[in-house]
């Protein structure tokens, strides 16, 4: 059943256009990623279907009786209740039919054999009907429910009574969430709910997400989050929007297959054209009269086509690359015992770390651990701890601070970096911003000024000049979009050097990391793996209930790695043998946008056979289409 859909909805600010002719259909019980370049209008498209924002043209459709809940990216709630109040006021309905059966139970407990009979019974069956209303909404286990949520999203029991209006900002986040969540709406609209969640959090709210008995879309930079919850990708790109079938990782593949056929189209187009243009330069060479007619009437013919632009590869702008300047020993970092106190406060205690050379190592744990703290006694950012830090022999160390604390906030963006590296001259330090996005008056921009996305790409590029061996990294992927942070990944998983991250993205401790610390307050466990191994080990343990660690070797791990680039090569190879296969798919998936456009007509609601004829072919070109991704799945990894 489809509960939203949207047929050729566009929007404009002033002249420039936001988005332009936009068409989807969501079904009941859809979970579905909406992803795209920061700017690309997925804010704007939610406050259009929430009726936040008008839009110029086009329709959108929510089915009859449907709620729509949206959790906007940036909330501030102020309020002088506590937080467990602040919940209760979405229970009003719920707790005064709670004190109306109360009061009726009272006056039924007092009626006597003398009062009349026929008023008792008018007060019970009243009576029967509110109690059934009050199971319908949930009136017996409401209170359960709130604590339930605010526990999954990291509140503990001791908060409930804690003012809202004494709250963090991020706390505030989770508030809107947990309250959003328990309104019981159909259709929910999320703008990036991982934010200010720690990594237990997020996966409550996986688990919570794909039980919903409704249909989600969820704007977010969280890819291994998307990979949990959604079965559909929406993609904005160009003021358009592009409807892929599976989770992150699946639209992926499929993306890199359509990247692909588009430059192989547009290489087919680019010859067409280069070759009726020599034919023009020929004939009009010639001279005569008729060569000169037929040169304009192939003119004619080629300003018809369709011009074609080059398609984007991904729109990988920034180029990132860390270099060092002198190796390292074995050894890098020995911690030992470590502990730190704010007051009478204890943050953590007895933490051991031990980081070798070109390890990638990852730090996780729940938020108000004290992960970024141990991060600061590292880098010698703190001096008032116990225990000892011991860095090895020609180690350089790089840090960057998730709070871009290094950064001058009364600099000029081009003096931010020249100041640093003041042995480059004026054009090495414009190409290098340029690398990084900063063009033109940008350069120019004061860094107090910068939004937290441009803070970001200024500190990585502080980074990257340092020339270091050991980078020290808080939440590198805070503020970025998801093609910068696999340009991110991929600049780290190259590096030479060795790395010791803070991160709550679980995607790129999976793609980054060989080793994982799991700090809690008085411990940290090893885990030679990357974030997926340490989910596995960590499960295992949890059922046998041991409290010991469980090592990969690293001849083990080497050996994985190796074997994982002989898989790489061996694919590479195969491209040819699946370029027919490519082709079907593509076929498949304009079919498939056909008929879902079909069933976006106003006229076909009022057609039954129509809609079951176009829902059987629908069904039919999908189940194919995943036989062929099944197929081509097979080829690439035989």
């Amino acid at each position: 059943m489809i509960v939203l859909s949207c047929i050729d909805v566009s929007k404009a600010y002033v002249v420039d256009n936001i988005i332009e002719n936009i068409s989807f259909t969501v079904n009941d019980n859809e979970k579905v990623g909406l992803i795209g370049l920061n700017g690309a209008g997925k804010t704007t498209l939610f406050n259009i279907l929430t009726g936040n924002s008008d839009f110029d043209s086009g329709e959108i459709y929510l089915a009859k009786g449907k709620k729509i809940g949206y959790l906007k990216q940036n909330t501030n709630i102020e309020s002088d209740r506590s937080i467990m109040n602040e919940m209760l006021t979405i229970y009003q309905e719920v707790i005064r039919l709670e004190q109306d059966l109360h009061e009726l139970s009272h006056k039924i407990s007092s009626y006597t054999e003398n009062d009349d009979s026929d008023e008792l019974q008018r007060i019970m069956e009243t009576y029967a009907k509110m109690s059934e209303k009050f199971e319908e909404m949930d009136g017996y286990i409401f209170k359960s429910h709130i604590k339930g949520v605010l526990k999954g999203l990291g509140f503990s029991e001791n908060e409930f009574d804690k003012p809202v209006n004494l709250l963090s900002g991020g706390q505030k986040s989770r508030v809107m969430l947990a309250k959003l969540l328990l309104e019981k709406a159909d259709v929910l609209l999320l703008d990036e709910p991982t934010n200010h969640l720690d990594i237990e959090a997020i996966s409550w709210l996986e688990k919570y997400i794909k039980d919903f008995k409704g249909a989600v879309i969820i704007i977010s930079h969280d890819r291994y989050f998307l990979d949990n919850t959604v079965s559909r990708i929406f993609l904005m790109e160009n003021k358009n929007l592009k409807d892929y079938d599976g989770n992150y990782t699946e639209f992926i593949k499929k993306r890199k297959i359509e990247l692909k056929q588009r430059a192989k189209q547009y290489e087919e187009y680019e010859k067409e054209i280069n070759r009726q243009e020599e034919m023009i330069r020929r004939l009009h060479a010639y001279g005569s009269k008729r060569n000169i007619r037929q040169a304009l009437s192939r003119q004619k013919s080629l300003d018809k086509i369709k011009k074609m632009d080059k398609p984007s590869l991904g729109n990988k702008k920034v180029k990132l690359r860390f270099a060092t300047r002198i190796k390292s020993g074995t050894d890098v970092l020995a911690a030992e015992s470590l502990a730190v106190n704010y007051g009478d406060h204890r943050v953590f205690s007895n933490i051991d770390i031990n980081v070798f050379k070109g390890e990638k190592v990852g730090i996780i744990g729940p938020n108000g651990i004290g992960k970024s703290t141990l991060l600061k006694v590292i880098a010698g950012k703190i001096e008032s701890y116990e225990g000892n830090v011991t860095i090895g022999h020609n180690v350089n160390i790089g840090y960057y601070d998730q709070e871009q604390t290094n950064l001058d906030s009364e600099s000029t963006v081009i003096d931010e970096i020249w100041d640093y590296n003041p042995d480059l001259n004026y054009y090495d330090i414009r190409s290098m911003l340029a690398r990084f996005l900063f063009n033109g008056d940008d350069m120019y921009k004061i860094v107090g000024d910068l939004s937290g996305g441009e803070k970001s790409r200024l500190s990585l590029l502080k980074l990257m000049t340092s020339n270091s061996n050991f980078l020290l990294m808080d939440e590198p992927t805070n503020h970025l979009d998801i093609d910068s942070k696999e340009i991110l990944e991929d600049a780290l998983v190259n590096y030479e050097g060795t790395v010791l991250v803070v991160s709550h993205d679980r995607y790129f401790l999976n793609k980054v990391a060989d080793k994982i610390y799991d700090v809690s307050s008085d411990s940290a466990f090893q885990y030679l793996g990357n974030y997926d191994y340490y989910i596995q080990k960590k499960a295992e343990l949890e059922e046998t209930d041991e409290s010991v660690t469980v090592l990969k070797t690293k001849t083990q791990i080497n050996a994985e790695k190796k074997k994982e680039r002989e898989n790489i090569r061996d694919r590479q190879q195969r491209e040819k043998t699946v370029q027919k296969i490519e082709e079907q798919i593509q076929m498949h998936e304009n079919k498939i946008r056909e008929f879902e456009l079909a069933l976006c007509q106003p006229s076909t609601y009022e057609d039954k056979v129509l809609i079951i004829d176009l829902n059987e072919k629908l069904n039919t070109y999908k189940n194919e289409l995943e036989v062929l991704y099944t197929e081509w799945a097979k080829l690439l990894e035989n």
